[in-house]
């Protein structure tokens, strides 16, 4: 009696504490037809689970550096030996460029984030894309993240990753996913944002002055400028009213109503 063919490799279960949930192929194709990889476009993908944007790109004939933390996932896509695709296994937060980032011409990027830890990921992109190593991201995050991103001054949604961001790229939402797109639903709904990376889109003396200024006065955003920046100007022994007048800026004002350039003033005025 012949023995019974072997049953095919079942794909690791997903796993809540990476966050993983996995798309249906209807909403991949989707995403392909967004990004429109060509030959010899090389990709950065963080993430890539099962393989299911990182296949479609490698068979556009794209070489992609696919960063996975799931060891198990890791190995089922080794497995599969996908052409053009390297496969990084550890954290990308704790992750050497070196180890994914190869040649000198920046990379395109496709990857449905892990959502728990999506905004650390943009934070370590936008340096990544500072020193030349990106130029573009389509990226599925939690929506309301993506509200963030394209968030305008006077809103609730705008604050420190919307100034970030928009110093370094132009972003645009490209479309809005349900809980049913995914394996299993997340609770929320998702969004594919497409960030192309630029050179900074105002000029100020010192990048890391204008980040220490957003967080600070983002920590008490209902307060008005002059009290928030108050105890930051105290503490260096300087006047925050005169930082305001410098940069022109009415001290009654609230941080979410400050656009990007006026931000940059005032990191400017604060240097003096």
């Amino acid at each position: 009696m012949a023995a019974p063919p072997p049953r095919p490799r079942r794909s690791p279960p997903a796993r809540k504490r990476f966050g993983q949930h996995f798309l249906e192929q209807a909403w991949i194709t989707k995403i392909i037809a967004a990004v429109a990889p060509q030959p010899g476009d090389v990709f950065l993908e963080v993430g890539p689970g099962r393989g299911q944007l990182t296949g479609p790109l490698a068979r556009a004939g794209a070489t992609v550096h696919a960063v996975e933390i799931d060891r198990d996932l890791v190995a089922e896509l080794r497995a599969r030996a996908l052409p053009g695709v390297h496969v990084h296994e550890g954290d990308f937060l704790d992750m050497p460029p070196e180890t994914w980032f190869h040649g000198d011409q920046p990379y395109r990027m496709a990857a449905n984030l892990p959502y728990n830890v999506s905004t650390p990921i943009l934070v370590r992109l936008l340096r990544h894309a500072r020193a030349g190593r990106l130029r573009e991201a389509y990226l599925m995050l939690q929506k309301e993240v993506a509200d963030r991103l394209v968030a305008q001054p006077g809103t609730g949604d705008y604050g420190p990753l919307t100034i970030a961001v928009a110093q370094q790229a132009d972003v645009s939402r490209v479309f809005v996913l349900p809980p049913g797109a995914f394996r299993p639903p997340p609770k929320v709904h998702s969004a594919v944002v497409r960030l192309a990376f630029r050179p900074d889109r105002v000029a100020v003396a010192d990048a890391g002055r204008l980040d220490a200024i957003v967080r600070h006065v983002f920590t008490q955003r209902r307060k008005m400028l002059a009290v928030s920046l108050g105890a930051l100007a105290k503490g260096e022994g300087a006047d925050a009213a005169g930082w305001l007048r410098a940069a022109d800026i009415d001290g009654t004002r609230r941080p979410e109503t400050l656009t990007l350039e006026e931000f940059a003033r005032l990191a400017d005025a604060s240097r003096v």
